[in-house]
């Protein structure tokens, strides 16, 4: 097993048409303004930008970010992600009865030295740890959304 590779998936259902939802994934550059642990966006460029990420543990990871596919009709977002991650995220944005279910897909390698070092020790709680960024992330999502 590499203790440095990672597989997430995580369903959020939102109370909000497909279309706004999708909307509001394209828009990585405002996901500080309703998803904390997304601490700084930067556009590099119409498809590429930086982004710094803190959960509850106490460090930061950084990254860069190439838009891969943006397909608002199958309603799915992708980028390629390098630096302190390396690999893919996608939002599949599907409708769900009344609103939305977005799927959320990231398969990554980590770079980071501080985190590889503590690979094997620190995975259970590099999971909490994501797993706690991406409920603060639906639940600002819906916040958002009811705007």
């Amino acid at each position: 097993m590499d203790w440095c590779h990672y597989r997430f998936r995580s369903v959020w259902e939102l109370p909000a048409p497909p279309e706004d939802v999708y909307a509001l994934l394209e828009r990585a550059e405002e996901y500080p303004g309703w998803w904390p642990q997304v601490r700084e966006v930067t556009p590099l460029d119409d498809r590429t930008g930086t982004a710094r990420f803190r959960s509850f543990l106490p460090y930061d990871l950084l990254v860069t970010a190439r838009a891969l596919r943006r397909d608002p009709v199958s309603g799915v977002l992708e980028i390629a992600m390098t630096g302190d991650l390396e690999g893919w995220v996608r939002w599949t944005v599907l409708p769900y009865g009344t609103g939305t279910r977005a799927r959320y897909e990231q398969v990554v390698d980590v770079h980071k030295p501080l985190l590889r070092r503590l690979a094997v020790p620190g995975r259970p709680a590099f999971l909490a740890n994501h797993a706690l960024m991406m409920r603060a992330g639906r639940k600002g999502a819906a916040a958002a959304l009811a705007v």
